[in-house]
């Protein structure tokens, strides 16, 4: 499983171009109230969001929209 290091060196140290780059990704969705529900609960079901990580839904036109801003891993 592990093995021991007895060469005397010590770890290498880490590069900030190792370290991991994230980027924050604006996902909205347009629907009526019942449509955005309904997804907000589904995404939350597949663990990709809790419900109170979305914005408030605001009108717009004759719809609502919803906003969710997300980490990504990118590199």
């Amino acid at each position: 499983m592990f093995q021991s290091n007895d060469s005397g060196a010590g770890a290498p140290p880490v590069s900030h171009d190792d370290a991991p780059q994230f980027e924050t990704i604006r996902i909205s969705m347009t629907g009526s109230m019942a449509g955005l529900r309904k997804m907000v609960s589904t995404l939350h079901r597949l663990n990709f969001a809790e419900p109170n990580d979305w914005s408030k839904p605001q009108p717009k036109d004759q719809e609502w929209v919803t906003v969710l801003f997300k980490k990504a891993r990118v590199g």
